[in-house]
């Protein structure tokens, strides 16, 4: 059995750092355009190309993100992307073959991105014989299929082509469309979703009109009763979540290679929660440890962060009715809450001083530390101090020293509040 590869969403350096920490095998991200991300705040640029390499090491394997579809006048500039990234990264994920041609010609390794809509053997087949490592499964593939995909693409090791490598997604959200090719959001705002620019109009309310039921002996249009409707539940189009914990066992033996984890527009608490639990569920699959009550704790864990409705995609069957969410809002049982900033760390004594800006803290809160560096570091507050003073608590406009994991100056401190959502 083959330990699959834990594969992390990377929207900035501190959900890079975090998914490092959290035991990642590789991490994808973007460089700012040419993506299905291309949003500000979720993406690299090119001169981070070199620190992002020396963060990862020769552990953590990087694939960038040049997924979108290129245009016509557009050739030039995706080709110096690649020409920039190609010593810095392990693979790209691409959707294009205009793009999929130039970065076999400077030498670079092809991931087909789940945007190419790959669901079957023969098309496995023929990206192979392009040169293709590795194929990013569609997402509407059943398990089954996944499994049999594989079975049959073994068999190209007895000809002239090396088979490709299996990638599927294993969390986070998912697309009314056929593998994310939709195109409401470029129709209603002029943002293309096959541009990385999707504004999720699925994810809002819809309103039904009716107009002109009918006209009178005079010909004016006449109007019974209501005549607007709004849609409920409003989340028709919304997709609940995908959460594989409670069969990673099947989806190692189906012979994916690696666990995707959606999420570059998420924030760093997700990345490293959600790398844990799988890295932890991919271990007890391993190692023979892999049990109901482990699947438990882990989907617990990963329901603290955000989240819609969990599901099991369509690992078990095509879409339906259960594939839709009744709410929009995020079901995370916590949420985190601005404190303020690092202000100094004292490395020796393990301790932090934090400038109070807006949440206060007291004894016995749970605080997380996002940085940069630093990436997510979580701890209790045992004791406060000021000077000689020891403090239950701390109000907006203070300091107050504590005991931390190693952290830096103008890290952000959240408090971490435990909610339960719907109520």
């Amino acid at each position: 059995m083959r330990r699959p590869e834990i594969l992390a969403p990377a929207g900035d350096f501190t959900c890079l750092q975090a998914a490092i920490d959290a035991g990642a095998d590789a991490v994808y991200f973007g460089l700012g355009t040419f993506n299905m991300r291309a949003r500000s705040g979720v993406n690299f640029k090119v001169e981070d190309l070199p620190e992002i390499a020396r963060r990862c090491g020769a552990r953590v394997k990087r694939y960038l993100t040049l997924n979108a579809i290129m245009f016509e006048g557009e050739v030039a500039a995706v080709e110096e992307t690649i020409k920039a990234a190609v010593p810095y990264v392990d693979a790209f994920i691409v959707s294009d073959w205009g793009v999929i041609s130039l970065v076999k010609k400077h030498g670079g390794v092809v991931h087909v991105s789940t945007q190419m809509s790959t669901s079957n053997s023969l098309a496995v087949k023929f990206l192979a014989e392009q040169g293709v490592e590795r194929v990013v499964l569609a997402r509407e593939c059943s398990l089954a299929e996944v499994s049999r995909i594989h079975s049959v693409i073994r068999q190209f090791g007895h000809s002239q082509i090396a088979p490709p490598e299996l990638e599927c997604f294993v969390h986070g959200a998912q697309c009314v469309a056929q593998s994310g090719r939709c195109f409401m959001s470029h129709s209603i705002f002029g943002k293309s979703a096959c541009r990385g620019e999707c504004t999720q109009p699925c994810r809002r309310r819809f309103l039904v009109k009716a107009v002109d039921m009918y006209e009178n002996d005079q010909g004016a249009p006449v109007h019974e009763g209501k005549t607007e409707f709004l849609v409920e539940p409003h989340t028709v189009l919304s997709t609940k979540d995908l959460c594989s914990l409670g069969f990673v066992d099947k989806l190692i033996d189906a012979g994916i290679a690696s666990f995707k984890i959606e999420g570059r527009a998420r924030n760093a608490e997700y990345v490293k929660t959600t790398v844990e639990c799988y890295r932890r569920a991919v271990d007890a699959v391993m190692n023979g440890t892999y049990t109901p009550a482990l699947v438990a704790e882990l989907t617990t864990e990963v329901k603290k962060v955000f989240h819609r409705e969990f599901s099991d995609g369509m690992y078990f069957g095509r879409p339906g009715v259960d594939q839709f969410t009744d709410t929009e809002d995020s079901l995370s049982t916590t949420v985190k809450r601005h404190i303020g900033i690092v202000i100094d760390y004292y490395l020796k004594a393990q301790i932090a001083q934090v400038k109070i800006q807006d949440h206060a803290i007291a004894v016995g809160d749970t605080v997380q530390i996002h940085g940069p560096t630093t990436g997510v570091q979580e701890t209790v507050i045992t004791e406060l101090h000021r000077d000689e003073e020891r403090p239950t608590r701390a109000e907006k406009g203070t300091w107050v020293t504590f005991k931390a994991p190693r952290c830096r100056v103008g890290d952000k401190v959240f408090f971490i509040e435990r909610r339960n959502p719907g109520v």
